[in-house]
C-alpha cells in the first residue's frame, strides 16, 4: 500500500512538513499557485532549494507585506481567536477535505491552548500558531496531503528539542505546554538539541494526519523530500518524507495474562479498562475453568514493548493475581487512518481500515452517541445520515 513515513528525528514543524512534502509531488509549482490562490492574497508561499550538511532539500518562506515569516509578523497577527480562523478557512478555494483537514487541525491547537491556559476552545486567542504564516503551512501541509493521497500516514518518534523557549507569555521549557498536550499518546523525546525542534503546529498536523508512531516499516522507496528547518546545528536540520509501497502493519507485540477467581464483575471490569487507559492496544476476558472446580476469568492485554513496564503494574495494582504471564506475539493489521464525515446533526469521525484489498469504514462510537443525544434520536439515524 501507499506509504508516507515522516522521519522526525529533527523535530516537526509546519514550514518543514510542507516543503518536505512539496519535494514529493511532481509538481511544485502548480502547488504552490493553488495554496496561494487559496490565501488570497494574505501572504505568499515560495520554495527555494537549500542545501544543509551537503544535502539538497526545500525552504519554503511564507511572506506577509514582504516580510518573512518570525519578524515581526507574530506581533501583528497576536490576536486570532479560533474563531476567526475558521471563518478564514471556511472560505478559502479549497477541496471540501483539504478545508476540513485544516479547520481540524486548528481545532486541536485551540483546545490544547485551552487546557494550558484554563479556558474553553472558543476563548482562546492564538499568539505564535495564530498568526497568518501558520494558517499558510497548515494548508500546505493539508492541501499536499490531499495532492499525495497515502493509504497510510506513519511517522517516527518525534525529537522535541530541549532547553527553553521565548514566547508571547514569558520563557517557557521545550517541548512548550500546547506542544507537550498534542504529544500526549505520542512517543517523543528531547534529543540533545537544545532548541525548539518540535512546534505546537507541527505537533498538531502530526496528531491530526498520523495514524501510527513507529520505526520505519520495511518499505520500497521511491522517493523522498527533504523539508529544511529555519536554523543550523551540528545536525541535518531537516523532516524527511519518504514515500513508497509497503507490505502493511506487521510488528512485534507483548501479551500479559492472568488468571483470576476472586474478584468480582466490576472490578474486572474497572482493571480492563485502566489497562487501555495505561496504553494497551486491546485488552479482553475470558471465562476459564481453575484448580479445585472454580471457575474463574483470564485477563489479557495485548501491548508495545515500552508499555510492558506500565502494564505490569496496572495488573498487580487493580487485580488480585499473584503472576503474570507474557508471550511474544505477531498481530498483522489493517492500516487505520481518520477521516471526518458530516451529517445534518454535526460531524463525526470515521475510522478507516485499509489493505491487502480491503477498504472499510466505521464511524467512531462516541461522536455518534454524542450527536444522537444531543438530538434526541438514534444511533442509527445518525449513522445513516452520514453524507
Amino acid at each position: 500500500m501507499k506509504t508516507l513515513y515522516l522521519d522526525c528525528g529533527m523535530g516537526a514543524a509546519g514550514d518543514m512538513l510542507t516543503a518536505a512534502l512539496l519535494g514529493l509531488v511532481s509538481d511544485r509549482d502548480a502547488v504552490l499557485d493553488e495554496l496561494n490562490g487559496a490565501l488570497g492574497g494574505l501572504a505568499v508561499v515560495s520554495a527555494e532549494d537549500m542545501t544543509r550538511c551537503g544535502v539538497c532539500g526545500l525552504h519554503v518562506k511564507v511572506d506577509i507585506a514582504g516580510d518573512e515569516e518570525g519578524k515581526e509578523l507574530r506581533h501583528r497577527h497576536a490576536h486570532t481567536s479560533i474563531g476567526e480562523l475558521r471563518s478564514l478557512l471556511a472560505s478559502a478555494p479549497v477541496p471540501d477535505k483539504v478545508r476540513a483537514d485544516a479547520i481540524a487541525v486548528f481545532d486541536l491547537l485551540a483546545e490544547a491552548e485551552a487546557k494550558v491556559h484554563g479556558v474553553e476552545p472558543e476563548n482562546v486567542h492564538f499568539h505564535e500558531v495564530g498568526s497568518i504564516d501558520a494558517v499558510a503551512d497548515v494548508l500546505g501541509v493539508c492541501l499536499l496531503v490531499d495532492k499525495l493521497s497515502p493509504e497510510r500516514i506513519l511517522a517516527s518518534p518525534v525529537c522535541t528539542g530541549g532547553g527553553t523557549v521565548k514566547c508571547a507569555h514569558g520563557i517557557l521549557p521545550v517541548p512548550a505546554p500546547a506542544t507537550e498536550r498534542l504529544l500526549r499518546g505520542i512517543p517523543w523525546y528531547p534529543g540533545e538539541i537544545q532548541s525548539e525542534l518540535c512546534t505546537p503546529t507541527g505537533a498538531a498536523l502530526l496528531r491530526h494526519f498520523v495514524s501510527d508512531f513507529v520505526p520505519m516499516p520495511p518499505m520500497r522507496v521511491e522517493n523522498c523530500g527533504y523539508g529544511m528547518g529555519k536554523k543550523e546545528f551540528p545536525r541535518l536540520n531537516a523532516l524527511r518524507a519518504l514515500w513508497g509501497e509497503s507490505g502493511g502493519g506487521t510488528e512485534e507485540l507483548l501479551e500479559l495474562a492472568c488468571n483470576l477467581d476472586d474478584m468480582t464483575g466490576e472490578e474486572i471490569g474497572f482493571a480492563l479498562s485502566a489497562l487501555l487507559e495505561a496504553g494497551a492496544l486491546d485488552a479482553w476476558t475470558i471465562p476459564i475453568g481453575m484448580k479445585k472446580s472454580r471457575p474463574g476469568v483470564l485477563l489479557s492485554c495485548l501491548c508495545r514493548e515500552g508499555k510492558r513496564e506500565a502494564l505490569l503494574r496496572c495488573l498487580f495494582r487493580h487485580t488480585t493475581t499473584l503472576g503474570v504471564r507474557e508471550r511474544r506475539c505477531t498481530r498483522t493489521a489493517l492500516a487505520r487512518t481518520a477521516e471526518t464525515a458530516h451529517t445534518p446533526y454535526g460531524d463525526v469521525r470515521v475510522k478507516v481500515s485499509q489493505g491487502w484489498g480491503v477498504t472499510r469504514r466505521k464511524a467512531e462510537y462516541d461522536d455518534l452517541a454524542a450527536l444522537a443525544r444531543e438530538n434526541g434520536v438514534s444511533l442509527r439515524e445518525i449513522r445513516d445520515s452520514i453524507e
